[in-house]
């Protein structure tokens, strides 16, 4: 505070600026990482473990309640994270499969509750829209991942390949092809948990694992 004489004996008190407060430590801080990448995996073994037949083909919706309640949210989540924290290609990423998960989680009920209006006939070609929108999407997220590590840019072009099998076998009413989509399914998310692993080291003070050099410098 400040005193200003007036008058004899009296004084007025003002208030001084007020100086400004130091910006909180740590409040935006860590790997959002540690948090997309499992709920990455997660989804895509448990939809890679419905394409290559683990559960009937009746089963479609078998892997929602991980892909609704720990991929998709945890993806958000992440994006949210890596966007408060100026990473901005991760949360690219993140928020692009987060709309990914999810919007397969509506496909799958909308199709099997009929909430779209869609006819029995035209579930394959709605299908086929649905991948090949997706597909389109992710080859160019794959393009603009070209100057990370070369696991990241593996990762999308294994995903990528999956898409591309799974499209076919819809549109060719294949279950090997749908089959091979799921084993590719599995092999992104072994390269994913790889990843992780490395993620996980150096949160925990260890050494990061050999991710590649990038293919755009």
């Amino acid at each position: 505070m400040a005193a200003v004489e007036t008058t004899p004996g009296d004084s007025v008190q003002h208030d001084a600026p007020p100086e400004a407060s130091p910006a909180p430590v740590g409040l935006l801080a860590g790997d959002p990482m540690s948090l997309g990448l499992p709920s990455f995996i997660v989804g895509s073994v448990a939809l890679g473990l419905v394409l290559v037949g683990m559960v009937p083909a009746a089963a479609v919706g078998a892997s929602l309640p991980i892909i609704l309640a720990a991929t998709a949210a945890g993806l958000f989540i992440a994006t949210i994270w890596a966007a408060a924290v100026g990473q901005s290609a991760v949360a690219s990423v993140f928020g692009v499969f987060a709309g990914f998960w999810l919007s397969y989680a509506f496909l799958v009920l909308g199709l099997t509750h009929n909430w779209f209006g869609i006819a029995a006939t035209d579930v394959a070609s709605t299908e086929e829209l649905f991948l090949t929108a997706w597909l389109i999407v992710i080859v160019l997220l794959t393009l603009a991942t070209l100057r990370l590590p070369l696991a990241f840019t593996a990762v999308l072009v294994l995903v990528d390949i999956a898409l591309l099998l799974v499209l076919l076998g819809t549109a060719n009413n294949s279950s090997g092809l749908l089959k091979v989509g799921g084993v590719v399914a599995l092999v992104f998310a072994a390269l994913g948990a790889y990843i992780f692993v490395g993620t996980a080291a150096q949160a925990t003070g260890g050494p990061a694992v050999p991710l590649g050099r990038p293919i755009l410098h």
